[in-house]
This record gives structure tokens, sequence and C-alpha cells, in this order.
């Protein structure tokens, strides 16, 4: 089974240099509807608005981190289908077994790679992306 490359994917993180380098990854496996937001209480009104089916977001932000967020995100019945996969540089085992608990699909560390962001989708979605990388 494909995945859609134009469903609809935000990536959360106060970061702009790490919102870019994500997006761009999602543009190199061939992904068009990518969104972006700078926290996640910005996340949540864009997810009020726009059902997405994938969310990547960073752990740490401030105001609402992506804890927070995945968190609400899963009790809220409209947004709790959507697909979470959560990035950090922080690898404490702590903190992969909260977001486990909290719903989260997948967890990525960074530093990372277009392919490890290709498998962990293909993971969550349990189907493959049809693409080569796009330069």
């Amino acid at each position: 089974m494909a995945l859609s490359l134009s469903m609809p994917i935000l990536v959360v993180d106060d970061t702009a240099t790490m919102t870019c380098i994500i997006g761009n990854l999602l543009s190199r496996l061939g992904f068009t509807n990518v969104d972006t937001a700078s926290d996640g209480s910005t996340a949540l009104t864009k997810m009020s608005k726009k059902r997405y089916t994938l969310v990547i977001s960073d752990w740490k932000m401030k105001p609402m981190g992506g804890h927070e967020l995945l968190t609400m995100v899963r009790a809220e019945p409209a947004l709790a289908n959507a697909r979470f996969i959560m990035v950090t540089s922080e690898s404490k085992i702590e903190r992969v077994i909260a977001a486990k608990k909290a719903g989260v699909d997948a967890y990525i560390g960074i530093p990372f790679t277009a392919s490890t962001l290709k498998s962990k989708i293909e993971e969550v979605f349990k189907a493959e992306i049809e693409v080569t990388f796009r330069d």
C-alpha cells in the first residue's frame, strides 16, 4: 500500500531551522502538503481548522511542548486519529516511555536523515512511500 504524498502534514518546532530541515526532508520524499507551527498551542489552533494525517513534533518547546501537544491531541476525539512522530535531541528512556504512554506512534532522535524519517513514516502507516529521494 502506498501513502498519499498529498496527505496533510504538520511540522511543529520552535526552531525555524528545524522546521525548515524537516520540511525539506519531507519535500525530498515527495510530500506536497506540509504546514508548520512554532509550538504546541499554535499547532492545536491549526489542527482545529485543518485535519492533519501526520504530526511531526519536537518534544521541547515553549509555551507548549510536544508531550503536552500529544496528550491534548489524543484526548480530543476530532484530532486523535492523527499519526504522531516525536522528534527530540534527548534520548532519555524516560521521555521515550512517557511519549509511548501518551500515544506517540514513533520517536526519532536528532540528528536523523531523510532515510530515517522515511522509514518512521512507513512504520507508523504500515505502508511504503513509493518515491525516490528528490534533490
